[in-house]
């Protein structure tokens, strides 16, 4: 039993993963002219050219971050001990090749997180305690309608 599990999951992680995640991004990719590659420069521009700007008003506004101070919290809850020993296991096993195929995906990837955070901040709902509540369950439950609910969790 365990064997064909294996051969599953040896399977859907192979080719299958690798065409779903590269084409996904390169979908999206075409979809918004490549926009990760076209505005490299403004998103440089808003995160580590402004990272030694004294705002004046991000004192007097509450609950704001800075363009630099998300992009820290986003690669701080990202970047673990996890993905370092994955790229030093794909360096050690498939030479400098590995680091050049994941660039060629991060590129892609970063469309395929694009279009989740916007659908998460599209179908985000705002809870009695006046906090923004989102994420892929919110955008699944509102976004793709009745006939993706699974029954026994959502009414």
């Amino acid at each position: 039993m365990w064997g064909k599990i294996y051969d599953f999951l040896d399977t859907l992680w192979g080719y299958p993963m690798l065409i779903l995640l590269v084409g996904g991004g390169l979908y999206y990719g075409f979809r918004t002219g490549f926009f990760q590659i076209r505005c490299l420069p403004l998103i440089f521009r808003k995160t580590f050219g402004e990272m030694f700007k004294k705002d004046k008003n991000a004192d007097t506004l509450e609950g704001t971050l800075t363009p630099f101070q998300a992009l820290s919290t986003v690669l701080a809850g990202t970047v673990g001990a996890g993905n370092i020993a994955g790229v030093a296991s794909a360096i050690a096993v498939g030479g400098p090749g590995a680091l050049f195929w994941m660039w060629v995906t991060a590129i892609f990837g970063m469309m395929t997180k694009l279009a989740e955070v916007s659908l998460s901040i599209r179908y985000r709902k705002k809870g009695e305690d006046g906090e923004y509540y989102g994420g892929p369950m919110y955008y699944i439950r509102n976004g793709l309608g009745k006939s993706w609910r699974p029954s026994s969790l959502w009414p």
